[in-house]
């Protein structure tokens, strides 16, 4: 459907205002006062009648619904994206999906999520303090601290008492509870112990499970994602592939590239992030226009398709990406906009050998590029703990922004501000799941910077 054309059909437009007003259980049609009758745009009539019929849906019926909503606002730009949200109603279930929709465009929310589900008193909490600081009373964390999963757990743990400790004002009562041997029973025997507020846990497949669940006795901050959408009144947290896919997509739609050809490697988590750039492109009025193994030797036939290309996306280690330059250069790509993914910085450190990185913009964590209030400097933190440099970098730094959200939970469920935390700007959407915004980054003189200082070196 084209958003350029009037509706050929006013009774379809009449229609959707009945739909609407049947599906809010409504007995009278106030046509002055809809969605549909208010706007003159048809993604968004569309997009709230799917809003409402999701609401009555679950399981792979809603799922599918979502995905078309999400279609929809896609193809909107900012600033129509940002009208529609700011004119919906109170109690429009559309407003959680624009409203993520601008989080993942970096967009600043109209108003604040409603949060009627969600209990910030359990434990006979004290009032927040000034800054919205208002941690739970008895805090329950769940991780594999035994097992093969231990090893990614280690870093997220240091991380999180890293917070913990350097917050000098009250802190709750911490207990670790040990996932390995089942992640249903280890929160089962948290709640019996009168936490009142679990961090975990750490496995998709337990996050899945645990969600799947429905009403839980005690909330939870779970550190992934699962096919499923947090409970009522519960949160997830992720560094997820998919975001720094969709991410990706945006930056480069915002600088005008709507053709990407992208090289990645045969890692699942790079061609998750592969997968979410072609369809938020694909959303968007972008494509992209191949996607080729790292190992390919010639890049030059498919830089001579018809139609051209406007960007490359590196879903690859910095490592790899120093061998993929000079061959780019030969197939004539050299002078476009690079965009990589945040494993650009694995393999790297030397700034002799990669500069040849030099000008790829990759989304980065705010700790490492322009530090964090309450965390040390990353070369400081490296010194004193091992979870704290090399690839578990990013797990410490996820693990400190775990305890960051636990500790200011209500302010970010109840405003429309975010904080920020050492892996971007942190903010909750309307269906709990947290939206990082992270900072771009570049290589200059071989050395990774803030994508804004690259210019002044």
């Amino acid at each position: 459907m084209s958003l350029s054309k009037p509706s050929p059909a006013p009774i379809w437009m009449l229609a959707a205002s009945l739909i609407l007003a049947l599906l809010a259980g409504c007995a009278t049609v106030q046509t002055s006062g809809t969605p549909a009758a208010r706007s003159r745009n048809e993604a968004i009539v569309q997009a709230d009648v799917l809003a409402h019929q999701a609401a009555t849906q679950g399981g792979a019926e809603r799922a599918q619904t979502e995905k078309q909503i999400e279609s929809l606002l896609a193809a909107l730009d900012d600033a129509t994206l940002q009208r529609e949200a700011a004119a919906l109603p109170a109690g429009n279930p559309l407003y959680n999906y624009a409203g993520r929709a601008l989080l993942r465009r970096g967009l600043p929310l109209p108003r604040p999520f409603e949060r009627t589900a969600w209990k910030f008193d359990a434990g006979n909490r004290p009032p927040a303090e000034s800054d919205g600081y208002r941690p739970p009373m008895k805090l329950a964390v769940l991780l594999p601290l035994s097992g093969s999963l231990a090893t990614a757990a280690a870093p997220v743990r240091d991380g999180f008492l890293t917070g913990y400790y350097g917050e000098t004002r009250r802190r709750p009562e911490v207990n670790f509870y040990d996932t390995s041997t089942g992640a249903i029973a280890a929160y089962d025997r948290a709640v019996a112990e009168g936490n009142d507020f679990l961090v975990g846990p750490l496995g998709r497949d337990e996050v899945g499970a645990l969600f799947n669940r429905g009403t839980l006795p005690v909330p939870v901050l779970a550190l992934n994602r699962a096919q499923v959408q947090p409970p009522a009144g519960n949160a997830s947290f992720s560094l997820s592939p998919e975001d720094e896919g969709i991410g990706a997509a945006e930056f480069l739609l915002d600088r005008g590239a709507r053709r990407v050809f992208v090289v990645s490697s045969e890692d699942e988590t790079q061609r998750r992030a592969v997968n979410a750039l072609r369809e938020r492109l694909a959303e968007r009025g972008g494509s992209v226009t191949d996607v080729v193994s790292e190992g390919v030797a010639d890049f030059a036939p498919f830089a001579a398709k018809e139609g051209g290309i406007d960007a490359i996306f590196l879903a690859t280690r910095g490592s790899v990406a120093r061998q993929l330059m000079p061959r780019l250069a030969l197939a004539g790509l050299a002078g476009k906009p690079r965009v990589a993914t945040s494993q650009l910085l694995s393999g790297t450190g030397k700034a002799e050998d990669d500069r040849v990185l030099d000008g790829i913009a990759f989304p980065s964590e705010s700790w490492n590029t322009r530090g964090v209030r309450g965390l040390p400097s990353p070369s400081s933190a490296a010194a004193m703990l091992p979870n704290a440099k090399g690839p578990a970098a990013r797990l410490f730094a996820f693990g400190f922004d775990a305890w960051l959200i636990t500790a200011y939970l209500e302010r970010l469920a109840t405003s429309a501000d975010g904080i920020s935390g050492a892996t971007g700007v942190l903010r909750i959407d309307g269906f709990g799941n947290v939206q990082r915004t992270p900072g771009w980054s570049t290589f200059s003189n071989g050395i990774a910077v803030p994508l804004a200082d690259a210019a002044r070196r």
